[in-house]
């Protein structure tokens, strides 16, 4: 078993100041494969202290210093990207290939999508003659980052963060934060200044809520639930701290029936995929009403056709949800599902052959109607729900009709309906025919998603402030 007590604040390693151990458990086994210990106020405080101190030479310093340490930085995860890979597989339940390929390939991605987004963007800019508008790094930055894509969601804060100048304190997952120690291991030896990034272990009602009402926090970014989103929201009112938020979503993918003869295969396995825990996945297949009872069976089938395993087994599959909590919660809205809907692949229980871990079978229900539980709730596992419809006009009025709003799906072939569809959906990002986002493209939402966006030129603006100076002589 691992044995990841201490914590990263101030350029070192530091032991908790009132160790509370917690196991952290392997999904494909339900034993523990970890110990770590979760923070208090001291530590909090300490990390916070440390960052504060940092800030003022980090911020001053060139940026071109700035990038080049983020550039050791990026060396430092691809020459170690296989131990990152396997921390990730272990913690949250990725299957190894897809680890090694996808969650730590995300992180790269992002890294290089920030170098691109850095070389075109003006820190400063002349308005008029005797104007200029400069933007300033906002200062010390809270990072509260997910299970679910631990170093996708890493590096979409820490990488703006500190190339805008600011400071930070991340707190992962106590879920899943061994990648993240990791990480801090790469910060650490990248060379960063001491006190530039700091790392404390901690739950959402501690370490969270601690660095959400902390007043010498001026930012926090958080990646998560819409309800722990509402939650800091609220801890982070009384400082009027920035808050920054990528919450949850039930995306809706329209199927036209005039769509690839590929779209609904495609859709069902961008829903299975990651276990069904992205909250960005097509949980909600919309299908034109001549296509829908070839659709269902098209997903029945890719749903019964699609490989459950243990993360450690190499190929392609997926592997199980992350947690207990997270099974149960999932068995329950199936079993839910069936009582509302009409069950056609899968349900409740684990895959035949599996009798441990925390397995859930590929699950797609037919004939829901847009009021129902399954349709409503983001169930964040392995499960399809499938609604028909008659028009255009309905397709976009299902899918608007949802509290959420990140990440909608159009497919048909017809450019002038597909372009037409895209503009009415109230959703932050909106994919077309199976062609994914260039890389900076802006991630997030709208309504109860979250507000701000990460990745590229988007993702450093949420780190800066606006400052106009007036009288500034030209140069």
């Amino acid at each position: 078993m691992i044995e990841k007590r201490q914590f990263y604040i101030d350029g070192a390693w530091v032991d908790p100041a009132a160790p509370k151990d917690l196991h952290v458990i392997d999904p494909s086994t339900e034993e523990p494969c970890a110990v770590i210990s979760l923070g208090d106020q001291a530590d909090t405080d300490a990390a916070v202290a440390a960052a504060r101190a940092a800030f003022d030479g980090w911020a001053a310093t060139p940026l071109d210093d700035r990038v080049a340490l983020l550039r050791k930085l990026y060396d430092v995860y691809k020459a170690r990207a296989k131990e990152m890979g396997a921390a990730i597989s272990k913690e949250m339940g990725a299957p190894i290939d897809y680890a090694n390929a996808n969650q730590v390939g995300a992180g790269t991605w992002h890294m290089s999508g920030f170098f691109k987004a850095l070389e075109g963007f003006s820190f400063e800019s002349d308005f008029t003659a005797t104007e200029k508008h400069l933007k300033e790094p906002i200062g010390v930055c809270g990072l509260i980052t997910p299970w679910n894509w631990p170093m996708n969601q890493v590096v979409l804060k820490v990488f703006p963060a500190l190339a805008a100048g600011c400071t930070v304190v991340l707190k992962p997952s106590e879920v899943a934060p061994l990648s993240s120690l990791l990480f801090a291991e790469f910060v650490d030896e990248a060379g960063f200044p001491k006190g530039v990034f700091n790392l404390v272990n901690g739950d959402g009602p501690g370490v969270g809520t601690q660095l959400s009402v902390h007043p010498d926090v001026d930012m926090i970014s958080f990646t998560g639930s819409t309800r722990a989103g509402i939650a800091i929201s609220k801890a982070a009112a009384d400082s009027l701290k920035r808050v920054s938020l990528e919450l949850g979503g039930k995306g809706a993918n329209i199927i036209f029936a005039d769509s690839d003869e590929d779209a609904v295969k495609r859709g069902a396995r961008h829903c299975f995929a990651n276990s069904g825990q992205s909250c960005n996945a097509p949980t909600r297949m919309l299908v034109e009403r001549s296509r829908y009872d070839q659709a269902v069976e098209i997903a029945a089938g890719v749903a019964e056709a699609t490989r459950v395993g243990p993360a450690s087994e190499p190929g392609k599959f997926i592997g199980p949800v992350v947690s207990e909590v997270q099974f149960e919660k999932i068995q329950k809205l199936i079993e839910t599902g069936m009582q509302e809907a009409r069950l056609v692949a899968g349900g409740p229980g684990r895959p035949e052959g599996l009798n441990r871990g925390y397995f859930v079978r590929p699950t797609v229900f037919a004939d829901v109607t847009n009021d129902m539980t399954i349709a409503r709730e983001e169930i964040f596992g392995p499960v399809l729900s499938i609604l028909p419809f008659d028009s255009e006009e309905e397709a976009v009025a299902i899918a608007n009709d949802t509290p959420y709003g990140l990440a909608d799906y159009v497919q048909t072939e017809d450019d002038e309906k597909r372009r037409r569809v895209a503009r009415r959906l109230r959703a932050g990002m909106i994919e077309t025919n199976g062609q994914g986002f260039a890389q900076g493209s802006p991630f997030g939402g709208y309504k109860q998603s979250g507000n701000g966006r990460e990745g590229g030129k988007h993702g450093l603006d949420e780190f800066l402030e606006v400052k106009a100076v007036s009288g500034w002589a030209a140069e």
